[in-house]
């Protein structure tokens, strides 16, 4: 079974961000990068199943904030406007000209529960394992001159 991180959607690399502006955050989920996926295994006579799904995605910022957020997030469309994310979102505070590159360096951490089971053996458990993806964000501050 391949467990994948997520495939961040937004923030986009080539997207141009304003301080104060509600951003969404998403992640396009699929089997490998949000599950559920299950795999099955025998050997000895032993089958062994396990189902793996992310139960949160971890948002680190690159402003000093972290955002965590229990699914893929919502896509962003333009009718909404200036709506804040029903699920997942950020507002940054600063402007990122004065990152590395000129952009907020983020990092998604997908934490994936595992569940599995071994009913030959009556016995089962879980764990977690962590996928992350890196992104950036040009974040720039508007001014209106009168």
């Amino acid at each position: 079974m391949r467990l994948e991180p997520p495939k961040v959607a937004s923030p986009r690399a080539a997207g141009t961000y304003v301080v104060g502006m509600p951003m969404w955050m998403w992640a396009t989920p699929s089997t490998s990068t949000f599950g559920p996926a299950t795999a099955t295994a025998t050997a000895g006579g032993v089958t062994v199943t396990a189902t793996a799904k992310v139960t949160r995605v971890r948002w680190a910022m690159g402003d000093g904030t972290t955002v965590t957020c229990h699914g893929p997030g919502t896509p962003y469309r333009t009718s909404r406007g200036k709506a804040v994310s029903p699920d997942c979102g950020h507002l940054y505070e600063r402007p990122s000209s004065e990152q590395p590159g000129g952009r907020y360096q983020g990092t998604a951490t997908a934490t994936w529960t595992v569940t599995w089971t071994a009913p030959a053996l009556n016995y089962g458990g879980q764990f977690t394992e962590l996928r992350a993806t890196e992104f950036t964000a040009a974040v720039h501050e508007v001014q209106v001159v009168n």
